[in-house]
């Protein structure tokens, strides 16, 4: 079996995480697998995907960024993000492209709620973040708070209502932006009658 050190630069070369057919092309096989699981070096977090365990940056933030590079951070986890809900997500809200390969998602950690969005709406207030000292892809404010809106029947009622009365608060909100994706979302009647009334 390769060095430790040889095994931990490959995985470094991956961004941490490595599929099987990328361990035996490094000529890692199933069973130097098995004994780098067992001395806790590496861990199976999918099928075919194993990830470096890393004391210094081990975060679910990391792991979800490695693991669908394509999501944006939506909904309760947007909503944690920028302080408009205190309950924290049960899981990883990630917007995703419609024509995503569904089984992707079908993992026991971390636990993700995808949703399958149109190609042409999915980039729409995207913006880069922060997240554990990750970068990371997450909607904006005003996208965060038009998607509330577009899924409000299927959101916690108390969760929702929280998220609009904070919107409504913020100092740094953006009225016109969020008029803007509104239109484009096709809930500028619910911008309207809900949040409208405070503006």
């Amino acid at each position: 079996m390769l060095s430790i050190e040889t095994i931990q630069d490959k995985f470094e070369q991956h961004n941490g995480i490595m599929r099987t057919q990328e361990l035996h092309e490094a000529r890692i096989y199933y069973n130097d697998i098995q004994k780098l699981i067992e001395s806790g070096v590496i861990e199976k977090i999918r099928y075919g995907y194993y990830q470096w365990i890393d004391d210094e940056n081990l975060s679910e933030a990391t792991t979800v960024t490695r693991l669908f590079p394509d999501a944006i951070m939506c909904m309760d986890t947007a909503l944690f993000y920028y302080r408009y809900s205190t309950r924290t997500p049960l899981a990883w809200h990630l917007a995703v492209s419609k024509d995503s390969n569904k089984t992707r998602f079908k993992i026991d950690y971390p636990f993700t709620k995808p949703y399958y969005l149109e190609p042409s709406i999915l980039e729409l207030g995207a913006v880069e973040g922060e997240m554990d000292g990750n970068p990371i892809r997450i909607y904006d404010k005003e996208r965060t708070i038009c998607d509330c809106l577009r899924y409000m029947g299927k959101m916690d009622k108390e969760i929702f209502n929280k998220a609009i009365q904070s919107y409504i608060a913020d100092s740094v909100r953006n009225i016109p932006r969020l008029l803007e994706y509104a239109k484009k979302l096709r809930v500028m009647q619910k911008v309207k009658t809900i949040i409208g009334v405070w503006m």
